[in-house]
Parts: C-alpha cells; sequence; structure tokens
C-alpha cells in the first residue's frame, strides 16, 4: 500500500532552500536502493504485448475505416484513431528513453516505426528536443517546453509577447485546451523542418519512413473518402491527436515551480520539485501512457513503465525522510493548478488593458 499523497508545499513555492542545492549524494542514495529493488531491470515482455495490442488496434482501426467507406460514420473512426496515435506515441516516448530493451538499435527501430511510419512525427527530433527538457525541466532557457511562442509560463515571457502571442498570452487560461488541438500540426511541422536541416542523425531513413506515413496516411484518407468528408477527417482526427498528447503532458510540469536559467538546484530535487504526479488508479496510468508517475520518470527516465507504479511507495518514503516535498493530486486538480498559473502569468498584460 502507497503512502498518503503529501501537499506540503504548494506549486508556486520556492524550489529548495540554498544549503539543499549541493547535496548530490542524496540521488546516489536513492538510486543504489532503486536498483537494489530491481525497478530498473527491463520488462521486455510487457512491451512485446503492449506493442503487439497496440498495433492490433492500429490496424483494427484502418480496416474499419476501409469497410466503411465514404460515410460520415467515418468520424467516429478519426476519434478512435486520435487515441490509438497516442497511445503508439507514448511507446515511442518509451523507447526514446530505452525503457524498453537493453540494445540502443533495438530501441531506435521501435521508436521509427511508432514514431515517423505510425505517426508521421520524426523520432531523431523529438528525442533530442525531449532530452533537453529532461535535463532542465522547468528552467528558463533551457527547457523547450516551457518556450512556446503561443503562451507564457513566467511574467517575462508574457510581457515579452507582441500581437497575436501577447492576446493569447493574455487570455491563455482559456484558450489552452483549444490550442492544443494545434499540437499534432505543430509537431509534424516541427519534424518536416527537422529533417530539411542538419543534426538528425539517419536522416535518410527518418525522411523515408516519414514519406511512407504521408503517403499511406493521405493516400487512404482520400482514395476512401470525397474531399470535404477527407478534410473533415484530418481535421479532427489530428486535432484530438493534438489535444489528447496534450492533456497527457500538460499535468506532468504545467504550473509547478519555475526555475530561473542561472539557478542551481541538485539533480533529486530539480526533478521533484518542477514535477507532478496524478493519482487515478490503473485507468489514469492507461491514459496518461505512465506518465502520471512524473516524478518517477524524471528520476529514472530509462525505468520501465510498469515499475513507475512500484517504485512510488519507495521514491516517496525517500523524499520525506530527506524533507524533498513530493506533490501529487488528481488529474482535474492538476488542470485546475496548470490553469491557474497560466491565469497569474497573463495577469500584468490584463492589468495594462485595463488600465
Amino acid at each position: 500500500m502507497g503512502l498518503p499523497a503529501r501537499s506540503t508545499v504548494r506549486p508556486d513555492s520556492s524550489i529548495a532552500p540554498p544549503e539543499a542545492a549541493g547535496r548530490g549524494s542524496d540521488y546516489a542514495e536513492l538510486l543504489r536502493r532503486v536498483k537494489d529493488a530491481g525497478l530498473l531491470d527491463k520488462r521486455p515482455g510487457y512491451y512485446v504485448a503492449r506493442i503487439a495490442a497496440t498495433g492490433a488496434l492500429l490496424v483494427a482501426g484502418w480496416a474499419v475505416f476501409v469497410l466503411l467507406g465514404n460515410s460520415w460514420w467515418q468520424l467516429v473512426v478519426a476519434v478512435f484513431l486520435a487515441g490509438v496515435f497516442t497511445q503508439i506515441g507514448f511507446i515511442g516516448h518509451d523507447a526514446g528513453h530505452k525503457q524498453i530493451f537493453r540494445s540502443k538499435r533495438a530501441n531506435y527501430i521501435v521508436g521509427l516505426m511508432h514514431g515517423n511510419l505510425a505517426i508521421g512525427l520524426s523520432y531523431g527530433w523529438w528525442v533530442d528536443k525531449h532530452n533537453r527538457h529532461h535535463a532542465h525541466p522547468n528552467q528558463e532557457e533551457k527547457d523547450p517546453d516551457v518556450h512556446i511562442g503561443a503562451l507564457a509560463f513566467t511574467a517575462g515571457q508574457a510581457r515579452a509577447k507582441r500581437g497575436v502571442t501577447r492576446f493569447i498570452a493574455r487570455h491563455q487560461r482559456y484558450l489552452f485546451f483549444p490550442l492544443l488541438m494545434l499540437e499534432a500540426v505543430q509537431l509534424h511541422a516541427s519534424s518536416f523542418r527537422a529533417l530539411t536541416g542538419r543534426g538528425i542523425r539517419n536522416r535518410s531513413w527518418e525522411a523515408v519512413m516519414l514519406g511512407l506515413h504521408v503517403a499511406g496516411y493521405l493516400g487512404a484518407v482520400l482514395l476512401v473518402l470525397s474531399p470535404l468528408k477527407a478534410a473533415v477527417f484530418i481535421i479532427v482526427q489530428q486535432a484530438l491527436f493534438g489535444l489528447y498528447l496534450g492533456c497527457s503532458f500538460a499535468p506532468n510540469h504545467k504550473g509547478m515551480p519555475m526555475l530561473a536559467a542561472d539557478e542551481q538546484v541538485d539533480f533529486l530535487r530539480r526533478q521533484v520539485l518542477t514535477s507532478r504526479n496524478v493519482r487515478g488508479g490503473w485507468l489514469v496510468d492507461t491514459l496518461l501512457g505512465g506518465l502520471n508517475y512524473q516524478i518517477e520518470h524524471h528520476l529514472f527516465p530509462s525505468m520501465p513503465r510498469p515499475n513507475l507504479r512500484r517504485s512510488q511507495a519507495l521514491i516517496r518514503a525517500f523524499c520525506d525522510q530527506h524533507g524533498v516535498s513530493y506533490w501529487e493530486t488528481t488529474l482535474l486538480r492538476s488542470y485546475a493548478q496548470a490553469l491557474h498559473h497560466l491565469h497569474a502569468v497573463g495577469q500584468p498584460l490584463r492589468a495594462t488593458t485595463t488600465g
């Protein structure tokens, strides 16, 4: 049985006392305990079953799509495929962290097949971006996930906005979820831009797989549906795909403490105090792809997904022992906290407008 959730620090509190910043040995001790418990051991059987089940759902979705033909009932398929695409994305995420296999090549192949081929996102580009986030969560100028053109996560970012983005920052509490519907489009665009530039390893393979996805996806939709139905299908499927992805990642850090670019905090506290867990049992575990154990995941990114839940009691007890506040809440409350933070950040802009 897990320990009760702690709420000893509010998400808008300071990150850590100055004397805590240099105690790197705390993490080494936690790492030893986690390794001794076997929680970093790979779980290939779990992932083979997960990949097979998700692949079957993808094949079933496209099979029903072909069988339905030129019908508005295809919008139900669009909703279904949006969910399947997101679940596929979770497997790509785990491959990017080398959670699935010990072999780097095997993880890369899984990531390439699930990212580029299945859902049309550049695996190499995303891994680079996501690793930078893990290294500096919620840190200004270093975490790419808090440098989004349309949103502001600090008062400084809000004041720097101009034009349309300034209007969005002023009202971002209300526009946040609608904007998430554009997330898939943004990820596709970033993937294509990355592959036309330099720095992506195995760029030719990534481009081939991404090209096959585009050809297969658009080819199937345009061959089966009329132009109007095809356009609506793509809009609905991609919008809900982006919304689901965004709603899966939003609870993790949004509304948690922000770090200044030059702020020095030791690894353990940087990962725990900028992250938020979401409780809710097996259903939330499935819906969020294990990302609801964000504290455990950030402390041990290579830990297999099914071990995150098993490690929670150990890690929470360790945080209690060392006076590190461990934040966990419900899914709806996590969204409320994120929206409250966004609203507070935009307050100076609203005050200026009123004045």
